[in-house]
């Protein structure tokens, strides 16, 4: 079971990992690019060497980029390792997906070859997973495609844990070789597009070689290519498609001229596309399919002129980044909820939770001339009080300045009910629920039962709440849940309620084990802190769990 700490460090790696792979989106040129994949693999992998190794057209493999030792820069960059020697290593080892980790164990006999490397000796690892100077890993990098063509391979050292990585490491490593190539590739194209708009700016007698160069790397470039007019009635009409672009979005190109891109994108990203349209333009947004899906893209925005004084046209790369967004979603997903469970974690519940707090600590009560018009059914300039909220204009947004908000802040300033007693009011309840009994069950029948009950006992939890309310496991077997719209007597019900859903027996591998459940029921409050807000939660749990009779909270 993982440690409560363990999606804090995922979350900031891929924090760093979408910082990084923005990078190599942003550099300017081959060599820029190249140094780039180097630098982040430091800055955002956690190793502290990495080697950038280019195929070159004749096959064998250049060092183009190192990252970590100035030294080492200096003495292996640009010299060059056979093709044959290249692919040796990369059937050697271990196979992690499409990387390659060869452990010293194997290793000691590449030592000689005329690959370009640097390394050190080292004592034996003192535990199985503890890296080795020796060790090597490398994550070959490869063109878009079915063909997998060797565009080149990235070689780490060094994690800085000491440590080979696990499933999260290869899994990130793997990803940003993926994007790496991506971007070498775009680098590429770039200087390739780049050349065929200068010649098609200085020779004017070789115009028609430089529209067929023009014509080839639109094309048959491996990502999708547009033109569109620009300017005019018809402004942003597609004038000519490749067929990458025909196939990603499944249309062929004698339809793709009726269109603009305005026709196919996505309504939410309309206004981003309109900011886009314009020299130097870039954006990730969704177009549509023929079949009424979307895809998702980057796009990135030229100005070329058809010739010195003619008309200028709009010059778009689509390059289809669905896999990358799903990858991104899945990565998210894994950071903030319980890998066992599939609840939000603990950091997901407190972001939730202090999405709802701000630094208010109470509503200002009515004056006695409000409280009098009141009575007779008028507001004191427009507004009135809410139970459960701070005295509000009309739909329940506090517009009063708040500490840390503007002078408009649309924040719904939430309290909690008065004591125990149902007086009508609502507030946000964060029921604490402890299970009892769950420690025996695991030091009896072992983790993996253990684990079952916490997988159905959250499934119960998840079943016996609304619709947009959140059910999170805290870390072991406590779990959080955040109900809006509750007074005192309905967060006591519901509480009831998922206890009775959590006593009933559970079967697993054959055998019927039960937990009972202790719940506090606390109340989020602006002013209070989420940490102030959990603590007293927790603490009616503890008072509720010592006031209840042992037979109540027996199990197994």
């Amino acid at each position: 079971m993982e440690t409560e700490s363990e999606p804090y460090v995922r979350l900031a790696t891929l924090r760093q990992l979408h910082q990084v792979v923005t990078d190599l989106n942003t550099a300017r040129s081959l060599a820029d690019t190249l140094q780039t994949v180097a630098d982040g693999v430091i800055a955002g992998l956690g190793y502290e060497l990495a080697c950038v190794n280019l195929v070159r057209p004749d096959g064998d493999l250049v060092v183009a980029a190192f990252a970590g030792n100035a030294a080492a820069e200096a003495l292996i960059t640009g010299r060059v390792g056979s093709r044959a020697s290249w692919e040796r290593r990369l059937t050697m080892g271990e196979g992690w997906g499409d990387l390659r980790f060869i452990p010293h164990t194997e290793g000691w006999v590449l030592l000689e070859d005329d690959v370009p490397q640097w390394y050190t000796e080292g004592p034996e690892p003192r535990f199985e997973d503890e890296w080795h100077p020796q060790d090597r890993l490398y994550a070959p990098m490869y063109a878009s495609g079915g063909g997998r063509e060797l565009l080149g391979v990235i070689s780490v050292d060094k994690p800085r844990n000491g440590r080979r990585p696990g499933a999260w490491g290869r899994e990130a490593l793997q990803m940003y070789a993926s994007q790496s190539a991506i971007a070498i590739s775009n680098a590429r194209l770039r200087a390739n597009m780049q050349r065929a708009l200068v010649r098609l700016e200085r020779e004017q007698q070789a115009l028609r070689a430089s529209e067929e160069s023009f014509r080839q790397a639109f094309e048959y470039a491996p990502s999708g290519m547009a033109i569109a007019e620009m300017g005019g009635d018809q402004h942003g009409r597609l004038l000519r498609t490749n067929d990458a672009l025909c196939r990603l979005l499944g249309r062929p190109a004698a339809v793709m001229r009726r269109y603009s891109f305005a026709d196919l994108v996505h309504p939410e990203d309309i206004g981003l596309l309109l900011r886009t349209s314009a020299e130097g333009g870039r954006a990730e947004l969704r177009l549509g399919r023929r079949d009424g899906s979307y895809v998702w893209v980057s796009l990135r925005n030229s100005v070329v002129a058809d010739t010195a004084d003619g008309p200028r046209f709009l010059l778009t790369h689509v390059e289809d980044i669905e896999e990358r967004k799903r990858h991104e979603l899945q990565l998210a997903h894994r950071a903030s909820h319980d890998s066992l469970t599939g609840l939000p974690n603990s950091a997901e519940l407190r972001a939730r939770l202090s999405a709802r707090l701000c630094q208010r600590p109470y509503a200002v009560g009515p004056s006695a001339v409000e409280a009098l018009d009141a009575a007779y059914g008028e507001a004191h300039d427009g507004r009135a009080e809410t139970p459960g909220h701070a005295v509000c204009a009309p739909g329940g947004f506090d517009f009063d300045p708040v500490p840390g908000g503007g002078p408009f802040d649309h924040h719904v300033h939430m309290t909690a009910p008065e004591g125990d007693v149902d007086d009508g009011s609502k507030g946000l309840a964060v029921l604490f629920c402890d299970l009892d009994g769950f420690k025996s069950i695991n030091d009896r029948f072992g983790h993996n039962t253990g684990d079952a009950v916490l997988i159905e006992v959250a499934r119960r939890l998840t079943t016996g709440v609304r619709d947009g309310d959140t059910v999170a496991r805290l870390g072991g077997d406590e779990f959080v849940v955040l109900a809006d719209g509750l007074g005192a007597a309905d967060a006591a019900d519901l509480a009831v309620r998922l206890r009775n859903a959590i006593i009933p027996p559970i079967r697993v591998d054959g055998r019927a084990v039960r937990v009972g459940a202790s719940f506090g029921i606390g109340w989020a409050s602006c002013g209070m802190s989420v940490e102030e807000v959990l603590r007293s939660a927790d603490q009616r749990m503890y008072i509720e769990k010592r006031s209840r009779a042992k037979v109540h909270r027996r199990a197994g």
